[in-house]
Protein backbone atom coordinates (compact mmCIF):
# COMPACT_ATOMS: atom_id res chain seq x y z
CA UNK A 1 0.00 0.00 0.00
CA UNK A 2 1.13 3.51 -1.19
CA UNK A 3 0.25 6.87 0.70
CA UNK A 4 0.82 9.78 -0.13
CA UNK A 5 -0.61 13.24 1.88
CA UNK A 6 -1.40 16.72 0.82
CA UNK A 7 -1.47 19.79 3.15
CA UNK A 8 -3.47 22.88 1.76
CA UNK A 9 -1.97 25.89 3.13
CA UNK A 10 -2.80 28.25 0.58
CA UNK A 11 -5.01 30.34 2.93
CA UNK A 12 -4.74 34.08 3.55
CA UNK A 13 -6.16 34.28 7.21
CA UNK A 14 -9.39 36.06 6.08
CA UNK A 15 -11.24 35.05 8.99
CA UNK A 16 -8.46 35.70 11.43
CA UNK A 17 -8.45 39.60 10.18
CA UNK A 18 -4.85 38.84 10.12
CA UNK A 19 -1.63 39.99 7.97
CA UNK A 20 -0.70 36.79 9.18
CA UNK A 21 -1.95 33.79 7.19
CA UNK A 22 -2.97 31.15 9.74
CA UNK A 23 -0.80 28.68 9.31
CA UNK A 24 1.83 30.99 10.43
CA UNK A 25 0.67 31.48 14.02
CA UNK A 26 3.17 29.93 16.04
CA UNK A 27 2.46 27.85 18.85
CA UNK A 28 5.51 27.92 21.68
CA UNK A 29 7.65 29.29 18.91
CA UNK A 30 6.82 27.23 15.90
CA UNK A 31 4.40 27.34 13.45
CA UNK A 32 1.32 25.30 12.92
CA UNK A 33 2.68 24.12 9.81
CA UNK A 34 5.25 23.24 10.87
CA UNK A 35 3.55 21.32 14.00
CA UNK A 36 1.12 19.30 11.42
CA UNK A 37 3.98 18.68 9.09
CA UNK A 38 5.73 17.07 12.09
CA UNK A 39 2.30 15.00 12.52
CA UNK A 40 2.05 13.77 9.09
CA UNK A 41 5.75 12.93 9.22
CA UNK A 42 5.78 10.95 11.88
CA UNK A 43 3.53 8.37 9.78
CA UNK A 44 6.38 6.36 7.98
CA UNK A 45 3.51 4.79 5.34
CA UNK A 46 3.69 8.35 4.02
CA UNK A 47 5.83 8.68 0.98
CA UNK A 48 5.90 12.20 0.25
CA UNK A 49 3.70 15.42 1.59
CA UNK A 50 2.43 18.30 -0.62
CA UNK A 51 2.68 21.47 1.03
CA UNK A 52 0.36 23.55 -1.09
CA UNK A 53 0.93 27.19 -0.73
CA UNK A 54 -0.40 30.90 -1.84
CA UNK A 55 1.25 32.06 -4.75
CA UNK A 56 2.19 35.25 -2.72
CA UNK A 57 3.20 33.29 -0.30
CA UNK A 58 6.72 35.08 1.17
CA UNK A 59 6.94 32.81 4.60
CA UNK A 60 7.42 29.34 3.65
CA UNK A 61 10.47 30.06 1.74
CA UNK A 62 11.85 31.46 5.08
CA UNK A 63 11.06 28.00 6.90
CA UNK A 64 12.03 25.97 3.89
CA UNK A 65 15.63 25.61 5.35
CA UNK A 66 14.28 24.05 8.45
CA UNK A 67 12.19 21.93 6.63
CA UNK A 68 14.55 20.47 4.30
CA UNK A 69 16.41 19.27 7.52
CA UNK A 70 13.90 18.16 9.70
CA UNK A 71 12.14 16.29 6.56
CA UNK A 72 14.35 15.86 4.07
CA UNK A 73 13.43 15.11 0.54
CA UNK A 74 9.61 13.83 1.77
CA UNK A 75 8.45 17.88 1.27
CA UNK A 76 7.05 19.35 -2.16
CA UNK A 77 5.99 22.26 -2.59
CA UNK A 78 2.74 23.13 -5.10
CA UNK A 79 1.04 26.94 -5.86
CA UNK A 80 -2.62 26.23 -4.31
CA UNK A 81 -5.83 28.38 -5.87
CA UNK A 82 -8.28 30.61 -4.47
CA UNK A 83 -9.99 27.86 -2.89
CA UNK A 84 -9.37 24.80 -0.29
CA UNK A 85 -10.24 22.33 -3.09
CA UNK A 86 -8.89 23.64 -5.66
CA UNK A 87 -5.61 24.22 -3.50
CA UNK A 88 -6.20 20.41 -3.04
CA UNK A 89 -6.32 19.49 -6.79
CA UNK A 90 -3.28 21.38 -7.85
CA UNK A 91 -1.81 18.86 -4.78
CA UNK A 92 -3.04 15.82 -6.77
CA UNK A 93 -1.90 17.33 -9.70
CA UNK A 94 1.77 17.12 -8.87
CA UNK A 95 1.31 13.69 -7.48
CA UNK A 96 0.34 12.22 -11.13
CA UNK A 97 3.81 11.28 -12.34
CA UNK A 98 4.29 9.70 -9.21
CA UNK A 99 0.82 8.44 -7.86
CA UNK A 100 -0.31 5.21 -8.93
CA UNK A 101 -4.85 5.61 -9.49
CA UNK A 102 -4.82 3.25 -6.94
CA UNK A 103 -2.04 4.89 -4.34
CA UNK A 104 -3.92 6.53 -0.82
CA UNK A 105 -3.84 10.17 -0.50
CA UNK A 106 -4.11 11.62 2.81
CA UNK A 107 -5.60 15.17 2.63
CA UNK A 108 -4.60 17.21 6.26
CA UNK A 109 -5.71 20.79 7.38
CA UNK A 110 -2.72 22.79 8.15
CA UNK A 111 -4.31 24.68 10.79
CA UNK A 112 -4.90 21.57 12.85
CA UNK A 113 -1.54 20.80 14.56
CA UNK A 114 -2.98 18.45 17.30
CA UNK A 115 -3.82 15.53 15.53
CA UNK A 116 -2.68 12.57 16.65
CA UNK A 117 -0.32 10.09 15.21
CA UNK A 118 -2.22 7.28 16.42
CA UNK A 119 -5.80 8.50 14.85
CA UNK A 120 -3.92 8.54 11.39
CA UNK A 121 -2.44 5.00 11.42
CA UNK A 122 -6.11 3.91 12.55
CA UNK A 123 -7.52 5.89 9.87
CA UNK A 124 -4.85 4.19 7.72
CA UNK A 125 -5.64 1.23 9.04
CA UNK A 126 -9.26 1.33 8.90
CA UNK A 127 -9.90 2.79 5.01
CA UNK A 128 -7.12 0.68 3.70
CA UNK A 129 -9.89 -1.95 3.36
CA UNK A 130 -12.55 0.18 2.01
CA UNK A 131 -13.53 0.43 -1.45
CA UNK A 132 -13.94 4.03 -1.18
CA UNK A 133 -12.47 6.05 1.45
CA UNK A 134 -13.08 8.01 5.08
CA UNK A 135 -12.07 10.48 7.48
CA UNK A 136 -11.47 11.17 11.02
CA UNK A 137 -14.33 12.56 12.81
CA UNK A 138 -15.93 13.11 15.70
CA UNK A 139 -19.66 12.40 16.92
CA UNK A 140 -21.76 15.59 17.98
CA UNK A 141 -21.97 15.68 21.88
CA UNK A 142 -23.56 18.91 22.07
CA UNK A 143 -27.72 19.38 21.76
CA UNK A 144 -28.12 20.82 17.71
CA UNK A 145 -30.70 23.90 17.25
CA UNK A 146 -31.64 25.06 13.99
CA UNK A 147 -32.13 28.68 13.71
CA UNK A 148 -33.47 30.98 10.91
CA UNK A 149 -31.93 34.21 9.70
CA UNK A 150 -32.83 35.96 12.67
CA UNK A 151 -30.78 33.51 15.43
CA UNK A 152 -34.67 32.31 16.50
CA UNK A 153 -34.46 28.84 17.13
CA UNK A 154 -36.87 26.79 14.85
CA UNK A 155 -36.20 23.34 15.81
CA UNK A 156 -34.13 20.65 18.22
CA UNK A 157 -32.20 18.31 15.81
CA UNK A 158 -31.79 14.88 16.45
CA UNK A 159 -27.80 14.83 16.73
CA UNK A 160 -27.60 10.83 16.77
CA UNK A 161 -26.45 10.79 13.03
CA UNK A 162 -24.60 13.74 13.19
CA UNK A 163 -20.63 14.23 13.12
CA UNK A 164 -18.17 16.59 13.01
CA UNK A 165 -15.97 16.33 9.92
CA UNK A 166 -12.18 16.14 11.05
CA UNK A 167 -9.02 15.80 8.84
CA UNK A 168 -7.04 13.85 7.42
CA UNK A 169 -9.42 12.23 5.09
CA UNK A 170 -8.32 9.39 2.96
CA UNK A 171 -9.48 8.65 -0.37
CA UNK A 172 -7.56 6.72 -3.86
CA UNK A 173 -5.80 9.06 -5.69
CA UNK A 174 -7.21 8.59 -9.12
CA UNK A 175 -11.06 8.61 -7.75
CA UNK A 176 -10.16 11.60 -5.33
CA UNK A 177 -8.43 13.43 -8.43
CA UNK A 178 -11.72 13.10 -10.67
CA UNK A 179 -13.70 13.76 -8.33
CA UNK A 180 -12.90 17.25 -7.53
CA UNK A 181 -11.70 18.12 -11.16
CA UNK A 182 -15.88 17.29 -11.15
CA UNK A 183 -16.76 20.27 -8.67
CA UNK A 184 -14.42 22.71 -10.53
CA UNK A 185 -16.12 22.02 -13.63
CA UNK A 186 -19.46 22.36 -11.89
CA UNK A 187 -19.04 25.06 -10.51
CA UNK A 188 -20.37 23.04 -7.09
CA UNK A 189 -18.83 25.00 -3.85
CA UNK A 190 -17.91 21.75 -1.68
CA UNK A 191 -15.92 22.28 2.17
CA UNK A 192 -13.86 19.29 2.13
CA UNK A 193 -12.65 16.55 0.00
CA UNK A 194 -15.11 13.70 1.23
CA UNK A 195 -18.16 16.25 0.41
CA UNK A 196 -16.35 16.55 -3.54
CA UNK A 197 -16.92 12.34 -3.45
CA UNK A 198 -20.09 12.31 -2.25
CA UNK A 199 -21.27 14.84 -5.21
CA UNK A 200 -19.74 11.92 -7.18
CA UNK A 201 -21.49 9.27 -5.87
CA UNK A 202 -18.98 7.44 -3.51
CA UNK A 203 -19.89 6.62 0.39
CA UNK A 204 -17.08 7.80 2.46
CA UNK A 205 -17.35 5.64 6.00
CA UNK A 206 -16.35 7.63 8.99
CA UNK A 207 -13.46 6.31 11.42
CA UNK A 208 -13.96 7.88 15.11
CA UNK A 209 -10.90 10.68 16.04
CA UNK A 210 -9.97 12.39 18.84
CA UNK A 211 -11.97 15.94 20.13
CA UNK A 212 -8.80 17.62 20.19
CA UNK A 213 -8.32 17.56 16.55
CA UNK A 214 -9.43 21.21 16.74
CA UNK A 215 -8.85 23.38 13.77
CA UNK A 216 -7.44 26.69 14.08
CA UNK A 217 -10.16 29.40 13.18
CA UNK A 218 -10.03 31.89 15.65
CA UNK A 219 -6.97 33.77 17.77
CA UNK A 220 -8.33 32.21 20.80
CA UNK A 221 -8.03 28.61 19.58
CA UNK A 222 -4.23 29.03 19.80
CA UNK A 223 -4.32 28.94 23.81
CA UNK A 224 -6.55 26.00 23.70
CA UNK A 225 -4.48 24.34 21.02
CA UNK A 226 -0.97 24.96 23.04
CA UNK A 227 -2.58 23.17 26.10
CA UNK A 228 -3.65 20.42 24.03
CA UNK A 229 -0.15 20.04 22.18
CA UNK A 230 1.45 20.01 25.98
CA UNK A 231 -1.14 17.38 27.25
CA UNK A 232 -0.06 15.43 24.36
CA UNK A 233 3.43 15.34 24.71
CA UNK A 234 2.97 12.96 27.70
CA UNK A 235 1.63 10.81 25.12
CA UNK A 236 4.79 10.39 23.26
CA UNK A 237 3.30 13.05 20.11
CA UNK A 238 5.71 14.56 17.80
CA UNK A 239 7.00 18.20 19.64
Amino acid sequence: MTIWAVLPAAGIGRRMGSTIPKQYFTIDGVPLILHSLRRLSAVSEIQKIIVVIHPEDKRWAKLQGSVVEKFESRIITVMGGDERYQSVLNGLTALTELAANDDWVLVHDAVRPCVRTSDIENLISKVSLHPVGGLLGSAVDNTLKRVGTDLTVIETVNRDSYWNALTPQMFRFAQLKASIQAVVASGEHVTDEAAAMEVAGFKPIMVAGSKDNIKITVESDLLLASRILKNQASDNEPK
